[in-house]
């Protein structure tokens, strides 16, 4: 694999990192990845798609607002966000304006762009992911009106708890990911010339990678290559696939899979 060039004192100077996020969000990772000495190697395996329909959610988005409104909007995602920021700009819906509606985001990030989008954000979990934010929400979803705008494919952990926690829910899809085109034949070139570590942000960059490399004949997990993952719940993905992380984020989030990287086997001299 590639030698260690730590000439500008960088601890990630000379290694080739692969990142698997689709194109539109890969940017953080890759400029903090490139920012440490790294390569950043893009090899998206999600293409974030519209969901089938907008109708279930555009009703559900009428329904924010009185006579008979939500009590809590839970948002998954930035893509989600992003989906619904949209929608609501469309149906004149204005969250701002919307003072008893709580909003559970999930993840740092998450509640930031739920903010630049006007929502009024009451709870964060501590950990950054569906496990996390039952728990933040806890009982107080008993007998409320709770709306959840997620990816189409997505587990059931915050359904499941929170209906068994008493709340009524209604799940809606904020949109769907899918295989980009030419995502084998660029981990093919991304491989030939080599790659030191792999990072994954979800589960689903685990899947479709593996995907992937089965449409090109490829091994997974990817021979000599270290994967390092965003958080628990993408490692247990990896480990489904006989992956063991070399590297877990502490944050669920980007800055943590940063840091990750860069304590990760292999990433110093």
């Amino acid at each position: 694999m590639n030698e260690i060039r730590n000439e500008d004192g960088l601890p990630l100077a000379g290694r080739r990192i692969l990142v698997t996020r689709a194109v539109q969000q890969a940017g953080k990772l890759s400029d903090g990845l490139k920012a440490l000495g790294a390569e950043p190697v893009e090899v998206p395996v999600l293409e974030i798609r519209p969901p089938d329909s907008y109708e279930p959610l555009d009703k559900a988005i009428a329904k924010l607002e009185p006579p008979q409104p939500f009590d809590w909007l839970i948002l998954t995602s930035v893509n989600t966000v992003q989906t619904v920021a949209a929608r609501c700009v469309m149906l004149n819906v204005d969250v701002s304006e919307i003072k008893a509606l709580r909003v559970a985001a999930v993840g740092s990030a998450t509640a930031e762009a739920a903010r630049k989008a006007g929502f009024r954000v009451t709870v964060v979990p501590d950990s950054y992911n569906s496990e996390g934010l039952v728990a933040a929400v806890g009982s107080s979803v008993l007998g409320k009106r709770v709306l959840l705008a997620r990816a189409k494919v997505a587990r059931d952990v915050i359904p499941d708890a929170l209906t068994a926690a008493g709340a009524l829910m209604t799940v809606v899809d904020a949109y769907q990911t899918a295989l980009p085109d030419g995502a084998r034949e660029a981990l093919v070139e991304a491989l030939r010339v080599g790659v030191d570590a792999a990072t994954f942000t979800s589960s689903s960059t685990v899947r479709n990678l593996a995907e992937v490399a089965r449409e090109a004949g490829i091994a997974f997990p990817l021979a000599g290559v270290k994967a390092i993952s965003i958080g628990p719940v993408t490692s247990a993905t990896l480990r489904e696939f006989g992956w063991e992380p070399a590297g877990e984020a502490g944050a669920s989030d980007i800055p943590g899979l940063i840091e990750a990287v860069v304590q990760g086997p292999g990433t110093r001299e």
